[in-house]
């Protein structure tokens, strides 16, 4: 008798009741609807040829037995003993985590969707299940300390003896045109020669409060030429480059401070230099106030996503009130009217002051100029506003109340 039918793999004797052959204890015995019991049967009944299954890739279990729910040998015998269907599954919203990483989630879970892989601003756990906090900006509390001790340094300087604020001047001309030709070099690859830079810088202060503006002028043109002799001891790839941004930063930096040297050397400049220090410190006051609290127009979204039209107007308020006050009670000679103009053209000068710093540290990518002041970043991170609006101050105060 020929068995091969009998060596068919399980899923052809587990198909299903209308294709299932008898057991092997019941070999030779076939149930008869008619009959009854089981009965034996004849060598031909048991040669019929039961169905086999092809092999597909040397796996019984093919495609077409895992749609239909055939029962592999580990699994129910008949397709009734199975679990009901129960539709497709879900991902859960907080897989369940090992008992070894209770702040673990596992690798392999997916995101929901509306759900982000970070928590940089959402705040919720990310694919490694740290939870992260919201960046709180800038260091409040350093802030206001290293803001305190710069106020008090300067105010001292200024009215004890007026060379050591030229000193101070000095200082931070040289460590802003650090801060700026670092960041040249880091982002753009712009090599500007910071020797002559310095020197120049020191010397256009220092002319400025000796000579005035004729002496500050000319301190600026040997800067200038000093930048483009020392930049050809080097190979000639970029000079021109290199050169031009030399003498920005020779204007950008300490041309404009020179202008604060210029006010100081008046007879009344401390208290001159006290206004201007006081109206800048009070625009951006104004405009950072009106601004968090009112602030719904953007002024320069692709510049300062952060400044509003709002801002803007509170800081023009600010500083107009403290210009006429400032003018009034701590300048000789001086109006109120005058102070309205003075705090007027000090707000604009602030903002684009503040909005040209923006526009530079955009271009090269970065966030602040430096790291040197806890809670501010760095010296010309503090200078942005102050170094424009010196000429505007000084001018005014020529034609308002006279050179001095």
């Amino acid at each position: 008798m020929n068995d091969s039918s009998w060596g068919a793999p399980p899923s052809a004797r587990l198909r299903g009741p209308a294709q299932q052959g008898p057991p092997p204890s019941l070999r030779g015995k076939v149930p008869s609807p008619s009959a009854g019991p089981a009965h034996d049967v004849g060598e031909a009944a048991q040669t019929r040829p039961m169905p086999t299954v092809p092999h597909a890739g040397g796996d019984p279990w093919d495609a077409a037995d895992r749609d239909r729910g055939a029962a592999r040998p580990s699994g129910p015998l008949f397709r009734d003993d199975r679990e009901p269907e129960r539709g497709p599954r879900r991902p859960a919203a907080h897989p369940p985590t090992p008992p070894d990483r209770p702040d673990a989630t596992p690798s392999g879970s997916a995101t929901q969707p509306g759900e982000s892989g970070s928590a940089d601003q959402t705040g919720s756990a990310d694919v490694t299940g740290e939870t992260k906090k919201k960046s709180a900006g800038r260091n409040l509390p350093a802030a206001i300390g290293v803001g305190v001790g710069l106020g008090v340094l300067v105010v001292a300087s200024l009215f004890i003896y007026k060379p050591v604020f030229i000193g101070v001047i000095a200082v931070a001309v040289v460590v802003g045109l650090w801060e700026l030709t670092s960041r040249l070099a880091e982002r753009k690859d712009i090599h500007v020669p910071l020797v002559p830079l310095a020197v120049g810088g020191v010397a256009m202060v220092v002319a400025g409060y000796v000579r005035g503006a004729e002496g500050a002028w000319v301190a600026v043109a040997l800067t200038a030429l000093a930048v483009l002799v020392w930049r050809m001891t080097e190979p000639p790839e970029n000079y021109l480059r290199d050169v031009t941004a030399g003498v920005f930063a020779a204007f950008y930096v300490p041309f404009l401070a020179s202008f604060v040297a210029l006010m100081l050397a008046a007879d009344d400049g401390p208290r001159r230099v006290l206004v201007f220090l006081l109206l800048t410190v009070v625009s951006d006051t104004g405009a950072y106030a009106v601004g968090w609290r009112f602030g719904r127009h953007k002024l320069a979204p692709r510049i300062s996503p952060g400044k509003t039209r709002e801002g803007l107007l509170g800081a023009i308020a600010f500083a107009m009130v403290a210009g006429a006050l400032s003018m009034q009670y701590l300048i000789k000679d001086g109006a109120w009217w005058q102070g309205l103009l003075l705090g007027l053209a000090v707000a604009v000068s602030a903002t684009l002051g503040d909005l040209g710093e923006s526009m530079i540290k955009r271009d090269l990518g970065i966030k602040d100029m430096g790291k040197l002041l806890p809670g501010h970043g760095g010296i010309m991170d503090r200078l942005d506003s102050l170094l424009p609006t010196a000429p505007v101050v000084w001018l005014l105060m020529v034609i308002f109340v006279g050179g001095g």
